[in-house]
């Protein structure tokens, strides 16, 4: 059956490339970008879809020009499509059969970093290996059932040294999210339990805006394991509590947790509230210009988040297994305390993507452009257009710039007025305070084009290793795309010790001295 359905595949296109008993130039089973020209008829690439796929990235792909692979309309083979995007994992089978010129938006086996429990056990054996000052920016952390005992020991001995004054702990399910089964406690007969969850210290300073409780979404892409190769995103989100934080009042999820599905079905969201404004979402541009008005060292908070960012990506990089064109787009969520340290509270695997305010629509939909120029997946239509291509120029690193701090956007410094990420503030901000949505919708490409012979497009990103292409480990990835920064490798000796083999031992201890300066 295979081989009469290459011999169709093989007869359909002879035919589609004959005219007028004339034979037609042999076309070429793969262009490259650097030979793909507007009006040169080569296929726009293509991408596929589950019921899982967020809309914004269906829309943000149409508006780049590509077009929605769609069997039945299309009559297309398998490999037909270049890119294939879906909220859930890819099975392993799937990687193994990845043509070439196509592309999945997960790596194998990343699930466990986002699982609350797994997460939890892979950084408590990072620390014992490499150290307990490294990874500090983790919570006091129980996983129940099994450390019940130890969990029990921990509140008594508390309880012994501070007499009566409280302790607090978070007790959070291993796989759920969006806020649902959290409970805040300072009595452990209050703790209840039925399957696994994590019990953690609660942070009890957290740093407040207006008398609310935050945390910020930094979205970070993964653009390959075998070199680790890692980009943070400038443009992400802030969330916040719609009421006023209170230890009093442990019971009001409205005032401890910032989750958005939960907030905004709270009676405070639609009301406008002092420093915050109406709703419960910043831009990270917005909150970063907050702090330079009270004198705040952005870029120190900013190193410390990337050094939370890296270690975190640390524990699974060796265990991942090697695939070739893979990309993995991490949500992070971190708190900031009011000393300024952050805080991971956990790792969100296909970070929600959905469109519920204006300020959604600012940050995602721009999130997913950068994506894709940050993985080189742009389209023969898009040439020229400005938000396509990632901009040329020196792909190489300085890495003693980036040691120095000098690479990437600097916001502002304890001894200056204004930032730059203050000036970058645009109109979508604004939008904010109106809650209106844009006043034009972007122009979607039609998915219903004539058919054409399929040419396979072939993304620019690396290979890793696998299916017999191999690495260009000498190659420096390319220091920004879009608002995408890179921060892993940050420097010669990272760079080096993540070529051939990932020397994890080295890496700490150049993060180390990035974190003693």
């Amino acid at each position: 059956i295979g081989c009469l359905r290459s011999l169709g595949r093989v007869i359909s296109l002879w035919s589609e490339g004959t005219r007028d008993g004339h034979v037609c130039e042999k076309r070429k089973p793969y262009l490259m970008v650097e030979e793909e020209h507007p009006g040169d008829g080569v296929e726009p690439p293509v991408f596929r879809v589950d019921e899982t796929t967020p809309k914004v990235v269906q829309s943000v792909l149409l508006e780049h020009g590509w077009n929605e692979f769609d069997k039945g309309t299309w009559d297309a083979e398998d490999e037909d499509w270049n890119l294939y995007w879906r909220a859930s994992p890819f099975p392993m089978v799937e990687h193994a059969n990845l043509k070439p010129w196509q592309q999945l938006n997960h790596h194998p086996r990343t699930a466990k970093l986002t699982r609350k429990d797994d997460l939890a056990k892979l950084l408590k054996y990072m620390k014992g290996v490499y150290g307990a000052s490294l990874y500090e920016f983790i919570p006091l952390t129980f996983i129940m059932p099994n450390d019940y005992h130890k969990f029990v020991a921990e509140y008594s001995k508390e309880r012994q040294m501070f007499g009566t004054k409280p302790g607090y702990w978070i007790c959070k399910p291993a796989e759920l999210s969006c806020g649902r089964g959290i409970l805040i406690f300072n009595d452990i007969e209050d703790l209840v339990f039925h399957d696994t969850y994590v019990v953690q210290k609660y942070i009890c300073n957290p740093l407040l805006v207006g008398k609310y409780k935050c945390n910020l979404r930094i979205y970070v892409c993964v653009t390959g394991f075998k070199p680790l190769t890692i980009y943070i995103y400038q443009k992400g989100l802030v969330r916040f509590a719609t009421e006023k934080f209170d230890l009093s009042n442990l019971q009001n999820n409205y005032a401890h947790l910032t989750n958005s599905s939960l907030n905004k079905l709270g009676a405070s969201y639609e009301k406008f509230e002092d420093v915050i404004g109406r709703g419960c979402k910043w831009t990270l541009s917005r909150f970063f210009s907050y702090l330079c008005s009270s004198d705040v060292d952005d870029l120190l908070l900013w190193q410390k988040i990337n050094c939370v960012v890296i270690l975190t990506v640390l524990t699974i990089a060796p265990s991942v297994p090697c695939a070739a064109n893979c990309f993995e787009l991490f949500g992070f969520d971190v708190l900031i305390d009011d000393n300024l340290k952050p805080w991971l509270l956990e790792v969100n695997f296909s970070p929600d993507l959905s469109l519920h305010c204006s300020t959604d629509v600012s940050v995602k939909r721009k999130l997913i452009h950068d994506v894709i120029r940050l993985v080189h997946l742009t389209g023969p239509r898009n040439q020229g257009k400005g938000c396509g291509r990632a901009p040329q120029g020196d792909a190489s690193i300085s890495f003693a710039n980036i040691d120095r701090g000098e690479k990437g956007e600097r916001t502002c410094s304890k001894n200056t007025q204004t930032s730059p990420l203050r000036e970058q503030t645009n109109k979508q901000d604004v939008l904010l305070a109106t809650r209106e949505p844009p006043k034009t919708e972007p122009k979607l490409t039609s998915k219903h084009t004539p058919r054409k012979p399929f040419v396979p497009y072939r993304p620019r990103i690396q290979a890793h290793g696998c299916k017999g292409l191999q690495p260009d480990s000498s190659q420096e990835p390319k220091p920004q795309a879009g608002n995408f920064l890179l921060i892993f490798p940050f420097n010669e000796a990272t760079f080096g010790a993540s070529r051939n083999g990932l020397n994890i031992k080295r890496i700490t201890r150049e993060l180390q001295k990035l974190m003693n300066k």
